[in-house]
């Protein structure tokens, strides 16, 4: 965790005392397929409260996304994070990530399905409002957090971060009804500019309402300070992107929540 994320949760902290944060694990299943997501809440808030869904990169469910997600709750949401793979599976080799999630994104129906069931874990949870939901997602989480908008989630928004960006269908794009916001780095070259280029254009031509970031310098998984440990060169944490990505979603959050019914 960086200076930055410290500071964030010991402010939020020190003006409650005696909150606690609470995370609880939740099983559900996909066929036969095990999974296990992890919810968080603070309780230094009270009532229902709008939920997040995070989904993790395609390193599997680990301690960074669940970071994100204690992070999220910190800031009052209640946050899940979503278990993609099943049964466990995390990994620091990119060739077993790989197969792992080319086994869910090849084939779209049946990813938009896994990451629909994760979504009713949170939908259901009792200390979430369930008419305001959103989902933020890295790398592949951010791919499949765009695969649950294009399958019609009642989602208030999306957020893509340093996402693969997979262009709509004119069927896809037409059942989207979250905002959607992406923060990607102009240094990531694990993206085509053909590939952006046709994501920003079936958003617009759907009149759906999105938004890009695009951080200077960033490469891909720029906002996960374990990159540069992966040993690949198009990985690299950015800590400037980092921070200002995070804060935009926050606000960006704030503001699809106070126009959700």
């Amino acid at each position: 965790m960086k200076a930055w994320q410290i500071g964030i949760i010991l402010s939020l902290a020190s003006s409650s005392a005696t909150a606690v944060m609470h995370q609880e694990a939740i099983s559900y299943k996909d066929g036969d397929v095990e999974l296990k997501g992890y919810l968080y809440w603070d309780d230094a808030f009270t009532g229902k409260r709008p939920g997040v869904l995070v989904a993790h990169e395609w390193w599997g469910l680990n301690d960074y996304a669940k970071l994100r997600a204690e992070m999220l709750a910190e800031t009052g949401y209640v946050a899940f994070a979503a278990d993609m793979y099943g049964d466990g599976k995390m990994t620091r080799h990119a060739d077993e990530a790989t197969g792992w999630m080319l086994q869910i994104s090849s084939n779209a129906e049946a990813w938009q399905r896994r990451a629909s069931l994760a979504l009713a874990q949170l939908k259901a949870h009792p200390k979430v409002d369930a008419e305001r939901l959103a989902a933020i997602g890295y790398c592949f989480g951010g791919a499949t957090v765009m695969q649950m908008a294009y399958a019609g989630a009642d989602l208030a928004g999306v957020v893509s971060f340093h996402g693969a960006l997979p262009p709509a269908t004119p069927e896809q794009a037409a059942k989207v009804k979250a905002r959607v916001l992406i923060a990607h780095g102009d240094a990531d070259g694990f993206v085509p500019a053909e590939r952006i280029q046709a994501f920003k254009q079936a958003l617009s031509q759907a009149n759906v309402d999105w938004e890009m970031d695009i951080y200077g310098g960033a490469k891909h998984s720029f906002t996960n300070p374990y990159a540069d440990g992966y040993g690949m060169d198009g990985l690299a944490y950015h800590e400037v992107a980092d921070r200002r990505s995070w804060l935009r979603s926050l606000a960006f959050l704030e503001d699809v929540f106070k126009q959700a019914p």
